[in-house]
């Protein structure tokens, strides 16, 4: 019998759900979710993407479903594999355990793995796509951006006063933010694959970057890739906090800069400098990630760094944390991005306000012309 309009939409909303669980764990692969429903429209089967290299959602869907999948349908956030890598094809397993319908959200943009609706369709299993596809492709938004972009998606985030420092006239900073905000980017970074400094933060702060989770243990929270821009190799020093080893460091530095003394104490990526000389080539640097499988980045690093990045074109998302504090004074949360005119502004798209203790999280996406120039 065929699923109802809602039980569907509940279906894949519940999906979508269960991708987020892979979240921080999957990269350089999606996070996929997936719900099964038997021929009388009972939820039988759920599974997500767990990690890199394991079954995908659809197979531990199936598994939890058994033979009560045959005949049912199942609901998918992204259009099943069509290739076997790591893992064999899933769109090939729907059609071993006797699914009759899938729905999916998302189609896969990979050229490899595309294929699998057809592949069912030939099969003769009623195929549909499309369903709450634009809150799955939200879910999935640092997977796709970097497919489609062939570069990692970058979250840049920052913490000001309402008047937008991130410090006092004297350098003082620590805690503009509330400790609720503080938790919130320890998830952020336990969902990035990396999370990138400056120079300046890493001899202002000397900063751990390592991600903590209340309620969970250090070998239960993923830890991205910590990365420092040290571009002429002065800053780190034997004894930094990045050093310490309880998550992976890389250390950028330019091509021609005296970087002897980190041997041994991190890898160590040479690239060029900005036609100005001043700091890294950011799209060399993003290049360098991405053949590192680094698909998502949590861009933390001080004013100039963020607009450096902005003036790239490289920062896909936006958020901010805005304490009601005053201060009048102090650096300001962005530098020089390029921008000499109003004309010029990177004009936002704000897609969620919420508030975290005392402070109002900002969170805003490059409105869709801004997209359409820099493409």
């Amino acid at each position: 019998m065929a699923t109802s309009a809602p039980a569907e939409t509940a279906a894949m909303r519940r999906a979508i759900q269960l991708a987020a669980h892979g979240l921080g764990h999957t990269s350089p692969n999606p996070v996929v979710g997936c719900v099964i429903l038997d021929a009388a429209g009972h939820t039988v089967g759920e599974g997500w993407h767990e990690r890199a290299g394991g079954p995908h959602a659809e197979v531990n869907a199936l598994r939890e479903a058994g033979d009560r999948a045959r005949g049912g349908t199942a609901f998918v956030t992204l259009e099943p594999c069509n290739h076997t890598g790591r893992t064999g094809p899933c769109a090939q397993a729907l059609i071993e355990a006797g699914i009759a319908r899938v729905h999916y959200a998302v189609p896969d943009p990979t050229p490899t793995a595309t294929g699998g609706s057809t592949t069912l369709a030939e099969a003769g299993i009623e195929v549909e796509g499309g369903l709450l596809a634009d809150e799955a492709a939200a879910g999935n938004e640092a997977w796709l951006t970097a497919v489609l972009r062939r570069r990692p998606f970058v979250l840049w985030k920052y913490a000001a006063t309402l008047d937008g420092r991130i410090a006092a006239a004297d350098g003082t900073s620590r805690w503009i933010s509330s400790a609720e905000s503080r938790a919130d980017v320890h998830r952020l970074r336990a969902q990035a694959d990396a999370v990138i400094v400056g120079s300046g933060t890493a001899r202002a702060d000397d900063p751990h970057l390592g991600a903590r989770i209340a309620g969970l243990a250090d070998a239960e929270v993923s830890q991205p890739l910590r990365v420092v821009i040290d571009t002429a190799a002065a800053v780190v020093k034997p004894g930094a906090r990045v050093l310490d080893g309880t998550a992976p460091t890389l250390i950028a530095v330019a091509e021609d800069a005296d970087a002897g003394h980190l041997e041994g104490l991190a890898p160590i990526v040479r690239l060029p400098r900005t036609a100005a000389g001043t700091g890294l080539h950011i799209p060399a640097l993003l290049d360098a990630l991405y053949a590192r499988d680094v698909r998502s980045v949590l861009l933390e690093g001080g004013p100039t760094l963020a607009g450096s990045f902005l003036a790239a074109h490289a920062v896909d998302k936006v958020v901010g944390y805005l304490a009601p504090v005053l201060l009048g004074a102090g650096p300001a949360a962005l530098g020089d991005a390029g921008i000499g005119t109003i004309d010029q502004a990177l004009r936002l798209d704000v897609t969620a306000t919420d508030r975290l203790g005392p402070d109002l999280r900002i969170t805003a996406v490059p409105a869709r012309h801004a997209l359409n120039e820099e493409n």
